[in-house]
């Protein structure tokens, strides 16, 4: 072994596994963001049917002002913000509607639509992971 190839290397793996992920991290991209925002709906749809099988008589309003937000910070990083608008009527009792305080005790309608939410984007997220992992 003289010279200055002395060592030869097949990069052809190399090479797919590039045009691998040229492809599909623009689709995990848009698969991601399309999976937190149905995640984002369907809990804000669910806290707020949670609200209205919950809220007491003097708040019939609050189940209206549960919306949602997807914000995004750069091509990877998305945040979803879910809960009660305090701009809304009756959005601002959702501190005391969700959490409680020392004359009532909380409903947990978020909580709950969260943690029935939590399996369903779990198993959508692991999906795109893998269909992004495999590349032969």
């Amino acid at each position: 072994m003289t010279g200055r190839n002395a060592f030869d290397f097949d990069t052809s793996e190399i090479r797919s596994l590039s045009r691998h992920l040229a492809r599909v991290v623009p689709q995990a991209r848009r698969d991601t963001r399309a999976v937190m925002m149905r995640g984002a709906l369907n809990i804000k749809r669910d806290w707020a049917k949670n609200a209205r099988a919950s809220a007491p008589k003097h708040a019939p309003a609050y189940p209206r002002a549960i919306g949602f937000d997807l914000l995004a910070f750069g091509p990877d990083q998305l945040l979803a913000t879910i809960g009660p608008d305090k701009r809304m009527p009756q959005g601002a009792l959702g501190n005391l509607l969700e959490y409680g305080s020392v004359k009532n005790g909380p409903h947990n309608d978020g909580g709950r639509a969260l943690a029935t939410e939590i399996p369903a984007f779990e198993a959508q997220m692991a999906l795109i992971q893998q269909r992004g992992l495999t590349w032969w």
